[in-house]
């Protein structure tokens, strides 16, 4: 025999069945409605309780029955967050973009244009991964830094701007170090030199010009009879560039045994060619 919790239950189970079903045929009278105020009315108030799903269909709809309206701006407006807020920041980040061409003198044009950097930057994968959105987040961040200077955002730009530098900072350095560590020494060569010109002031700037040095070493040592002379030249410049920078450097005495190492091969190379 049920007990009253059991009643209780199957009674709050049948109205929530009932609210439901209730909830579910006014969604589609709103949808099949034919009352532009009344769909606009319900997008807002769905996008208001956060019922994204319900709200998109609605406002995409709306999108082209109020195109050439006072109302089209605000249509487009929710449209675009709704995307945002369903986690759609690539297809948001296009129509806030849109947004702020094709309303430039709207009051929140300033905002969409910060938001379609943000949402970019939102994109943007961890440092080891392809970087695609990293590179379009700044782009975009900079480009609103440039066009609207007075912008109270100024300061959140430059703050995400400078964070996902550093993430491509970080990327950069790895592979050079990844080239060290496999003995592709001139691909490390490379890569190092990009990572100090490309990010001058990265925290990785001694270890980069260290390792940079290693790997010329490495590379002449390597290297076959006729282009040894000119690599152990260019590993001698590399180990100037280090030790006039980090004369006082945790990697010094070894950087100094290098360079002795190189001052004999350059000796040595000179008189057989002579």
């Amino acid at each position: 025999m049920p007990t009253i919790l059991d009643m209780l239950k199957r009674i709050v189970y049948i109205a929530l069945i009932i609210v439901s079903a209730t909830a579910c045929s006014e969604y589609q009278k709103v949808l099949k409605s034919t009352d532009l105020n009344l769909k606009y009315t319900k997008a807002v108030e769905y996008y208001n309780e956060e019922k994204y799903n319900k709200a998109y269909p609605l406002f995409d709809e709306l999108l082209g029955l109020y195109r050439g309206t006072q109302k089209a701006a605000d249509v487009y407006y929710y449209f675009a967050y709704t995307n945002y807020h369903l986690g759609d920041y690539i297809l948001a980040a296009y129509h806030f973009k849109n947004f702020s061409k094709t309303f430039p003198t709207h009051e929140k044009a300033e905002e969409c244009a910060f938001m379609v950097g943000y949402c970019y930057y939102l994109e943007s994968p961890a440092y080891s991964l392809d970087q695609t959105y990293t590179y379009k987040a700044i782009n975009e961040l900079q480009l609103f830094v440039n066009t609207h200077q007075d912008s109270e955002r100024l300061l959140q730009c430059n703050d995400l701007i400078i964070e996902l530098r550093r993430k491509l900072e970080k990327k950069s350095f790895e592979i050079a170090e990844l080239y060290y560590k496999t003995g592709y020494y001139q691909s490390a060569v490379v890569a190092f030199n990009n990572t100090l010109n490309d990010y001058p002031d990265t925290k990785y700037r001694e270890e980069a010009y260290y390792l940079r040095l290693k790997s010329a070493y490495e590379l002449a040592k390597n290297s076959i009879e006729s282009k040894k002379l000119q690599r152990f030249i260019e590993s001698k410049t590399a180990y100037f560039d280090f030790i006039e920078r980090y004369p006082e450097g945790a990697n010094v005495e070894d950087a100094v045994q290098m360079y002795v190492e190189i001052q004999d091969q350059i000796e040595n190379l000179k008189k057989i060619q002579s």
